[in-house]
């Protein structure tokens, strides 16, 4: 059975353009087509989609509102930004909502269809522009966390490194000269310890607090 997609954004050409490129796609099935937020939280509760390619800017409710509100009632549920904007303001928003994944639209198609199937796979993955005005715009809340990271070994505070950098479990295995199985589990022991849901909010936390320079 294919991962099963619904695509948020208020272009018509553009939901069209991406449900004709997904549907040629082995293990991809596009449910489902929203023209702005509201509709978008409607259908994820209808439909029940895997992944949601979500625009930013819509009428009625925008893509940040839309993804509070679906990973509220369904945390399941992955939700991949893809968007014209990288700035910090749409970024930081849009991640601390819940999003999984943060894409621009100039991303190439099939980079598009392997950052589906990643986050499906537990991935959290970020444009390098998104991830660069994340490094250079943070700064940190004050000192209530350092506690935490005193927690971390000095392998997890290295991987957790390379995850607030944007990197995947395989590129993070082949900087560090590790198996990505012991990549998984490094990355499976530092959310436990920061007592964060996912990849993207350790990244977050991670520069909140200036683990990333």
């Amino acid at each position: 059975m294919g991962i099963r997609v619904l695509i948020a954004d208020d272009h018509h050409v553009v939901r069209r353009g991406l449900v004709f490129f997904l549907r040629t796609q082995q293990n991809l099935e596009v449910i489902g087509e929203a023209g702005n937020g509201k509709e978008a939280v409607q259908l994820a509760k209808s439909l029940k989609p895997d992944v949601i390619l979500m625009d930013l800017v819509m009428p009625e409710m925008d893509g940040i509102e839309a993804t509070k509100l679906i990973k509220e009632h369904h945390p399941e549920m992955k939700i991949i930004i893809l968007t014209s904007f990288s700035d910090q303001d749409h970024v930081i928003p849009a991640l601390e909502a819940g999003a999984s994944g943060y894409q621009l639209k100039d991303i190439q198609p099939d980079d598009l269809v392997s950052a589906i199937k990643k986050v499906m796979e537990g991935e959290n993955l970020l444009h390098p522009k998104a991830t660069s005005h994340l490094l250079a715009n943070l700064s940190t809340k004050g000192n209530q966390d350092k506690k935490r990271f005193e927690e971390l070994t000095k392998r997890e505070l290295e991987v957790l490194r390379e995850i607030a950098k944007g990197r995947s479990n395989k590129e993070i295995a082949s900087a560090l000269f590790i198996t990505e199985k012991t990549v998984k589990t490094h990355v499976s022991n530092l959310l436990a310890k920061l007592e964060v849901a996912d990849r993207t909010q350790a990244a977050l936390y991670a520069v909140k607090n200036k683990l990333v320079e």
